[in-house]
């Protein structure tokens, strides 16, 4: 088995490919790089083998609750891209054309969020804005991770 493939052995019933393994380094990569300079995630886990295991391991299970067959899904609260980027990544290596759209307020994390999409080539759009002032939201699936309590989740995505 390739070493890239062993290290993502936890997400094989998900049928990830070396090239989606190669994509999650080079965002792992790109987070330590970015987290010298901004708080894209908490610095006691900025490092290869905690933010693979606990961040993109952890993000990259939801993808069977993700309707490929929609035009668009939604992280409500990305952050530093969890699920969202995940998702992105994971929806291109399986030639999906589910576009991924990105609330973060923060405009640095927006920054980041544009540029590893660029990089890695995903189909999202970032939209930097408060979810919670968002009047109007056209999504098929609505994730969240680590960003809300799950009342205030549902509450907000019912109205």
């Amino acid at each position: 088995m390739d070493e890239n493939l062993k290290q993502y052995s936890q997400l094989k019933q998900f049928n990830v490919s070396r090239e989606t393994c190669l994509d999650f380094d080079k965002f792992i990569s790109m987070i330590i790089d970015k987290n010298k300079d901004i708080n894209i995630i908490s610095m006691k886990t900025a490092n290869k083998e905690t933010i693979r295991d606990r961040h993109i391991i952890d993000s990259a299970q939801i993808i069977d609750f993700i309707d490929l067959n929609d035009k668009i899904a939604t992280d409500i609260g990305t952050g530093g891209g969890f699920p969202g980027i995940v998702m992105a990544i994971m929806i291109k290596n399986l030639k999906k054309n589910t576009k991924i759209n990105l609330f973060e307020k923060s405009h640095h994390k927006s920054s980041f969020l544009r540029e590893v999409s660029r990089k890695l080539n995903l189909d999202t759009e970032v939209l930097q804005k408060d979810i919670f002032e968002t009047k109007e939201l056209k999504s098929g699936s609505i994730m969240a991770r680590a960003f809300k309590p799950l009342p205030i989740i549902l509450d907000l995505v019912q109205k």
